[in-house]
């Protein structure tokens, strides 16, 4: 029985080995009415596959570093990265901030459309801006942590717009960065938690 459970995990590591997860980290997103944002993500990621053939000792030292360059010219070729930092077992810390006009964009995505983590998106036919992060099903997700990668941190978003559903943690009023401002926190324990949810009428 055991065997199956560790082959049921690597299945799943298998299946996610393109992706990077997040494993500790602190994200902004500021977006006000007229559709402006910012995001701002400080944190720590790691790549699944990676990590995966470090575990299993298929991946020797020389062949970790030459990954871990390519991971880190990744990221740079992204203007929005602002720090890249590698620690070991296939994590790294990265810093990261984008802003821009999401009405005309259309959609901002972290870290990008191919390694989805968390994104913004507007539709034009419903004037709705939706916020979501990466779903994963509580299957993978608990085969995920057996397998030793997990994820916590806090997201934060703040808006004076009309938030018409969300699943924060907290709402709060948020004056200081003006009189219909509010701020929504998520407090991520574990990847048991909720996947982060808001939605904006825009118009």
């Amino acid at each position: 029985m055991m065997i199956f459970k560790r082959l049921a995990a690597v299945a799943v590591l298998l299946v996610l080995s393109g992706c990077y997860m997040p494993i500790r980290f602190d994200a902004e997103i500021d977006i006000n009415r007229a559709g402006y944002y910012t995001f701002i993500f400080d944190g720590y990621l790691a790549k699944v596959e990676l990590y995966q053939g470090l575990q299993e000792g298929k991946i020797e030292r020389e062949e970790e570093l030459l990954q871990v360059q390519q991971i880190k010219e990744d990221f740079e070729r992204d203007s929005a990265v602002s720090g890249f930092q590698y620690y070991e077992k296939g994590h790294f810390r990265v810093k990261y901030e984008r802003s821009g006009d999401l009405l005309k964009a259309k959609t901002m995505t972290f870290f990008r459309r191919n390694e989805y983590i968390l994104g913004i998106s507007y539709n034009s036919e419903t004037g709705q801006i939706s916020m979501l992060g990466k779903s994963l099903s509580r299957d993978i997700k608990g085969r995920l942590r057996a397998a030793g990668l997990d994820t916590s941190g806090e997201l934060r978003v703040f808006s004076d717009a009309n938030v018409v559903s969300h699943n924060a943690t907290t709402v709060k009023p948020f004056p200081s960065k003006g009189p219909d401002y509010k701020m929504y926190t998520w407090k991520i324990q574990n990847l048991l938690a909720p996947t982060p949810a808001l939605k904006i009428q825009a118009r």
